[in-house]
């Protein structure tokens, strides 16, 4: 039984975060509006990603946050790369680690190193459809309902325990990008949510589960109509 530390009683009130990313950073813009307007109490000290011309690091700019590019492919395995992100995010001292559209399967070593404290989003209900191309194949599945997860990450890809999920009507005319596009929007709500019970301290790891102030809670799954 593994329960959500804040930062409290080490940095002040707010959970620091390490975001890493590999594109748009779309995910990083919607933790950065809510805390914008005092939605959402996280302290972002460091955005990395492995792609030097992702535009997230220029929003993380924009908003004042460090940020600073780790290329993977300047190193000759992804042990050694894993290493140097692991050496990176340690001298901010987190304790979260945010994956927001990070491209890169993490190794053992690296996932159980931040055990209960690195978070990831993947665009499926859980346990449906892990890995990619997953608009596609819940299309071509005939599948009535999609969505997106935020699950704790374990070393299993996309197995770790699911925080909080939204879902979404498949609609008989959706292409694989419309669909995508919706999910997105729920995205947007949804993981700045989990970060925010994350950082009141109201998760608790359980086995596979993850109990939302030590209950199963009908909000850990949301429908919308988008």
């Amino acid at each position: 039984m593994v329960k959500s530390q804040t930062t409290e009683a080490i940095n002040g009130p707010k959970t620091r975060a390490v975001v890493l990313i590999s594109g748009g950073g779309s995910n990083l813009q919607a933790f950065i509006d809510q805390i914008t307007v005092g939605n959402l109490e996280l302290d972002i000290s460091l955005v990395i990603s492995n792609v030097a011309t992702a535009h997230g690091l220029e929003r993380a700019k924009l908003a004042g946050i460090k940020q600073t590019c780790i290329d993977h492919t300047q190193y000759v395995n992804r042990s050694e790369f894993d290493q140097a992100l692991m050496t990176r995010i340690d001298q901010e001292e987190p304790n979260l680690i945010i994956l927001a559209g990070f491209m890169r399967i993490l190794t053992s070593e690296f996932v159980n190193h931040y055990a209960n404290r690195l978070v990831n989003i993947h665009p499926s209900l859980l346990p449906k459809f892990t890995g990619i191309n997953t608009h596609q194949r819940a299309i071509d599945a005939g599948e009535q309902w999609h969505g997106a997860s935020i699950h704790f990450v374990i070393p299993e890809l996309d197995a770790g325990p699911v925080i909080l999920q939204g879902r979404l009507p498949v609609l008989p005319k959706d292409t694989a990008e419309q669909l995508q596009q919706r999910i997105h929007k729920i995205e947007h709500q949804l993981y700045p949510l989990a970060i925010k019970w994350f950082s009141q301290g109201r998760l608790e790891v359980r086995g596979d589960k993850v109990l939302l102030d030590g209950e199963i809670s009908e909000h850990q799954l949301q429908t919308f109509d988008l």
